[in-house]
Formats: C-alpha cells, sequence, structure tokens
C-alpha cells in the first residue's frame, strides 16, 4: 500500500485512480466505500469526476485497516468510525504512516549522498 508520501508539493485533491493505486485496490471499491462510509465525501468538478481530499484519504486509511487488514464487517468498521476519538487502532495507522514518511526521508537521504 503506497500511502501520501511527505512530499513538498502535496495536493489538494486527488483522483479516484491515483486514490486506489495508494490502497492498491480497484476503483470500484473505492465507490462503494465511498457510498457505504459517511465520512468519506468527495467533492466533484463539472465533469462529475471525484476530487478526494486528504482527509478522504485519512478515512480510507482507517477503513482499508478495519476492513482489509483487521478483518472488520463493513459495519464493524462503520462502528468503530463512529466511536469517535482515537483508538488504539487509530493510533497504530498514524504511527505506521509517520514511520513509512521517516523511513521514506531517510531513503531519499541516502541516494543524495
Amino acid at each position: 500500500m503506497a500511502i501520501l508520501e511527505d512530499n513538498d508539493t502535496e495536493k489538494l485533491f486527488y483522483s479516484i485512480g491515483e486514490v486506489a493505486e495508494m490502497f492498491d485496490v480497484n476503483t470500484s471499491l473505492i465507490r462503494f466505500w465511498e457510498k457505504e462510509f459517511d465520512v468519506i465525501s468527495p467533492s466533484k468538478n463539472k465533469k462529475g469526476n471525484r476530487l478526494f481530499t486528504k482527509k478522504d484519504i485519512e478515512n480510507f486509511k482507517l477503513i482499508f485497516h478495519y476492513v482489509k487488514e483487521k478483518g472488520y464487517t463493513l459495519q464493524g468498521a462503520k462502528d468503530k468510525l463512529k466511536g469517535g476519538g482515537k483508538d488504539a487502532d487509530t493510533i497504530k495507522v498514524e504511527v505506521i504512516e509517520k514511520l513509512k514518511g521517516i523511513k521514506n526521508q531517510l531513503l531519499r537521504m541516502k541516494d543524495s549522498l
């Protein structure tokens, strides 16, 4: 799963294809989760293309973690998301993402040496 890297030029919006690529899933799953989870609400441009924000991506990370990694049902994932606050799983996902960002920075530094 190639999630957002901490680049100097971070995008404001991501296409459905970019989001699907980040999570290594089909775009149909992204559309399905959009319908199932009300925390995902992409904007649409004049052509009707979905434009996902960084907040949408963060919510996808949590949903992906609950459903694909922890094996929750969709209802179980919805219940966890509605629980509010940060639970251990949410914190774990955030820590993993921070560590991936640090790893990428270190690899870039290594390559520049």
